[in-house]
């Protein structure tokens, strides 16, 4: 067991090089997987889910299933559907969310509701759903199954109460952190979980796995709702101030309205319902959000949930694979420097 305390931000320049060099040769069977799973007699299938699949994405979420698999010591194969079914549920997930959210951009490429349509776009999600299960049966093991199903209905539960939350300027801070909880680190904790599952490892060890998936994907998704406010579209693979425009009451503006005078809550109130999301608007946010230094908490937030998922490492052995799982998490913090 090691007892090294890593603290966050002790590297320079953190890449995801190491845990993509690490499980690069169980990469290319998941990718195998992928390719063929997605593969129907009913071309648009393919066609529309290998758009978003070769989209540029660098597999996080199966890349986790995979670097924990190999820092537990497994050496089985059981863990490559698992893996595969973790990013069907992803990208399931990303085809309906941009539906909802009426999106163009997604990695920097056009999303497949522009150029296939709504209903395309949630019925080929529909279908890599029920891929990811059929690979979770293969994998023969009840609770994996569990673990994954009940993320991915957590993942909805997410989905839905982020939508009633869109445009409520009285989100609390609590609700927000319940819907990136549910939304996206749900199912890092369950790719990184499900390893320790089919290693036949202690619950112990599972629920070490659990919580720095999940701190990890806080961190993650708090990263992301800063950038919307100090980014463009070429680094996002998104268009800059989607958020904003959608009326999505992201912890920097949740930060930024609680700390504004009367003018600049009233501007908070007309723009989250709608009513000024004009490009200078855009701009006056932006500008409301640095000066209330609503953009650095929110950073210093994703650096303490990164910071505890690190520490859930810390009872297993220093090995390569741990080394590589902490820089992740440095990179995934890193993202908005």
């Amino acid at each position: 067991m090691s007892a090294t305390v890593h603290r966050l931000g002790s590297r320079t320049q953190p890449s995801l090089d190491p845990i993509m060099a690490l499980v690069a040769q169980d990469m290319n069977l998941v990718n195998a997987v992928i390719l063929d799973r997605m593969q129907s007699e009913i071309p648009l299938i393919p066609e529309l889910a290998g758009h978003l699949i070769a989209g540029g994405g660098k597999r996080m979420r199966p890349m986790l299933t995979l670097a924990s698999a190999r820092l537990l010591g497994y050496t089985g194969t059981r863990h490559h559907k698992l893996a595969a079914a973790v990013e069907f549920i992803h990208t399931a997930t990303l085809l309906h969310d941009d539906v909802v959210d009426s999106s163009d951009l997604r990695r920097g490429r056009r999303t497949a509701n522009i150029i296939w349509g709504n209903p395309a776009s949630v019925l080929v999600g529909d279908f890599l759903f029920s891929r990811s299960f059929e690979l979770m049966v293969e994998a023969e093991s009840l609770k994996a199954l569990r673990i994954l199903s009940g993320a991915s209905a957590i993942i909805a539960e997410g989905e839905v109460n982020q939508l009633t939350a869109v445009r409520r300027i009285d989100l609390s801070e609590d609700r927000y952190l319940d819907i990136i909880g549910a939304k996206t680190a749900a199912l890092f904790a369950a790719a990184c979980r499900v390893a320790a599952v089919v290693a036949e490892r202690p619950e112990a060890e599972e629920l070490a796995l659990d919580a720095y998936g999940r701190n990890l994907g806080i961190a993650f998704q708090l990263v992301d709702d800063a950038i919307d406010y100090v980014s463009d579209a070429s680094t996002m693979g998104k268009d800059a101030g989607d958020d904003f425009r959608e009326g999505k009451m992201t912890l920097p503006v949740i930060l930024a309205y609680a700390r504004g005078n009367e003018a600049e809550r009233a501007f908070w109130k007309e723009a989250i319902s709608g009513r000024r999301i004009a490009d200078e608007d855009f701009a006056e946010a932006i500008r409301l959000v640095r000066s209330c230094r609503a953009v650095d908490d929110t950073l210093a937030r994703a650096r303490h949930y990164g910071q505890r998922a690190i520490d859930a490492l810390g009872g297993f052995r220093a090995c390569e694979a741990k080394d590589a799982m902490v820089e992740a998490v440095e990179f995934a913090v890193a993202r908005a420097y």
